[in-house]
């Protein structure tokens, strides 16, 4: 049994029970203190009583340590002249009043006597008591198990460190990671031999696991338990709370990698043992938690380090392919295929995700295996598929020069196994959102080009429209390139119709455009875009430079006249209901605006963001838009930016 604590006055207490961890005080482990210390010997003389009496009785003051078999003081002198052994306290508990006046008081029991310890309040008192109590009891339990040659002995002498480790009020990593310590030396010097032991000794130490990491030991008796193939449930129960944990709060799995194979060999241990991959997908859903969000941020980064280990590990022989692999290897890259895919489906986790796999992490043998792309393939269609620009914009290239997901499963690409039509679904849902403006389509001209005509020329409505839009802003400089694209058009009955809308277009547009009419124009209050369409059809705006549109009912779609007006250099949007969708297109196409007023307007962070390329921009005026400070640091780097009205955003 445990050292025994009390509580009462001068006489001896009875053992109490064990209290609980989960209410009264908790206290840091404490190594050294300073501390009143009074020693009592056993009365056997007259002589010896009278010199033990309360009134010749005498308190020095020293600086006590709690060593690992002794408690001993920095001094060596008066009462603590020889140090207390652990193994010679036969009590410590303490007492509330042992003279007039001495109150915090602990009594440590010895064959010879008893040592007091008085300390300046209770707290202090119960924080030296229990800490003292965790060193004696330690010294005690390390030195049964490492005596015991019982197998059953040995565990129950664990079983009890596990309890004294669970209901000891101290607070300390240590306290938990001991009894990890001593089942890691268990388990490397082989002191129980066979696979029912080990598994007894692991079930011993599962409460523990809740709080502490699985060390290197643990971890490799997992991986045997799981390559074996055993699959015990009991154990597999036991390592959740760790798993839990793990995910949960490590930082690094360079640092620690046999926790990041333990973490994988029980989600694979999960699916092999009824080969079902709706098994991982609860496990997945049991980490993020049942909300909204998942409140632990290193769950998603350290899952998806998992998976790129686990998919790492099955394409490490670069001239095999999966197809040529055995049953459990594509089992196995099943596993995490699912684990990756479970995480996609979380709407919170989906714009980190994006992110992490928008560089392609994956290697390249992988990439080129129709299994694997399969797997995949799921992941990127949630990407395309979220209403969130930064999560669907995650399948362009994160930056020049590199390929992106479109890239490499567009016709032609190394992961493209059905002829371009998982590529034009996904393209499709870009092209609908974002991707079709200006500064998209001039970083993917050069890649997406053929592409974009194949899928035109196969009647796909969305890469019509896409082409004729190419058209319609000149991102083509090539005149040869522009005859490819009006070809492509014309193959098509609808392509046919939106280049002969086109060509009325701009038909209009050039009469728009010739030199003449007013330098200055003012919209009537109330006006709206056809109004505004109608003016501008009307006659020559080649000479407007200040177009004010204040408190009209404009909206984003008046933006395809504006970005026709060469000489715009001041356009007013005061008041109106001018959005992300149409700033997107006078960011991109109004590059010489000097001032630019969208005070009240529904602009966000999206539209906002876009300004950025704007290097003409003097005069900006933000007030009471929905403006964050990140992208307010950005627009305050414009290199000609000289006044800009932030008063009622959150900046």
């Amino acid at each position: 049994m445990a050292l025994a604590i009390g509580n009462g006055g001068a006489q001896r207490p009875q053992r109490p029970q064990r209290c609980s961890s989960g209410g009264g005080p908790k206290f840091k482990l404490i190594h050294e203190g300073d501390i009143q210390v009074c020693r009592l010997n056993h009365s056997r003389t007259l002589i010896s009583k009278v010199l033990s009496s309360k009134f010749l009785r005498r308190w020095e003051a020293h600086h006590l340590y709690l060593g690992d078999f002794q408690l001993y003081s920095s001094t060596c002198v008066g009462f603590m002249e020889c140090p207390v052994l652990y193994q010679d306290i036969l009590e410590a508990y303490t007492v509330n009043r042992w003279d007039t006046g001495q109150h915090f008081c602990i009594r440590v029991t010895i064959p010879e006597g008893s040592v007091l310890l008085k300390a300046s309040n209770a707290y202090l008192r119960d924080q030296w008591l229990h800490s003292l109590k965790w060193k004696v009891n330690l010294l005690r339990y390390r030195r049964l198990i490492s005596m015991s040659c019982d197998p059953e002995g040995l565990m129950r002498e664990l079983r009890e460190l596990v309890l004294f480790s669970l209901t000891t009020p101290i607070q300390d990593d240590v306290i938990f990671t001991v009894p990890l310590e001593m089942v890691s030396d268990i388990l490397a010097h082989h002191f129980v031999s066979t696979d029912e032991e080990q598994e007894k000794l692991i079930i011993t130490l599962a409460p523990v696991l809740e709080y502490v990491q699985p060390s290197p030991e643990v971890c490799a008796f997992f991986g045997k338990h799981c390559k074996g193939q055993s699959y015990n449930n009991e154990v597999l129960d036991v390592f959740l709370p760790a798993v839990h944990r793990i995910l949960k709060h490590n930082m690094d799995f360079g640092k620690y990698p046999h926790l990041r194979m333990f973490v994988q060999d029980y989600i694979y241990t999960l699916f092999c043992k009824d080969v079902n991959a709706e098994v991982v997908r609860e496990f997945v859903e049991s980490v993020h938690s049942p909300g909204a969000a998942c409140p632990h941020p290193r769950v998603l980064p350290n899952l998806v380090a998992v998976v790129l280990s686990a998919v790492y590990s099955t394409f490490d022989q670069s001239d095999k392919l999966l197809v040529k692999y055995d049953e459990i290897n594509i089992k196995f890259l099943l596993c995490f295929m699912t684990v990756m895919d479970t995480i996609a489906q979380f709407e919170d986790w989906r714009p980190s995700l994006s992110t992490l796999l928008q560089p392609i992490p994956f290697p390249k043998e992988a990439l080129k295996n129709e299994t694997f792309v399969l797997y995949i393939s799921g992941v990127i269609k949630a990407f395309a598929e979220d209403q969130r620009c930064e999560v669907h914009q995650s399948i362009l290239p994160v930056r020049k020069g590199k390929d992106g997901w479109i890239d490499i499963i567009c016709p032609g690409g190394v992961s493209c196994f059905d002829e371009g039509h998982f590529f034009s679904h996904v393209m499709s849902r870009l092209l609908d959102c974002c991707g079709r403006r200006k500064k998209t389509l001039l970083e993917l001209k050069d890649s997406m080009l053929g592409p974009f005509m194949l899928l035109a020329l196969r009647g796909e409505s969305s890469f019509i429209q896409t082409l004729s839009f190419m058209l319609e802003v000149e991102v083509l400089h090539d005149e040869n390139d522009k005859l490819q694209i009006i070809s492509t058009l014309e193959s098509t009955e609808e392509g046919k119709q939106c280049y002969e809308a086109l060509c009325i277009k701009k038909a209009k547009f050039r009469q728009m455009q010739e030199k003449g009419g007013p330098t200055v124009l003012t919209l009537p209050t109330k006006s709206t875009d056809d109004d505004l369409a109608r003016l501008l059809k009307s006659g020559s705006f080649g000479n407007l430079q200040s177009l004010n549109l204040a408190f009209t009912h404009v909206t984003s779609a008046c933006a395809e006249y504006l970005v026709q007006l060469p000489a715009l250099l001041h356009l007013n949007l005061w008041s109106t209901q001018f959005g992300d969708k149409g700033l997107h297109m006078v960011a991109e196409q109004l590059h010489n605006l000097e001032s630019l007023n969208l005070c009240e307007t529904p602009v966000t962070d999206d539209g906002l963001s876009s300004l950025v390329i704007m290097s003409n921009l003097r005069n900006l005026n933000l007030n009471s838009t929905r403006l964050s400070p990140t992208t307010y640091e950005k627009l305050r780097k414009l290199p000609r930016l000289e006044e800009i009205d932030v008063r009622y955003t959150d900046v």
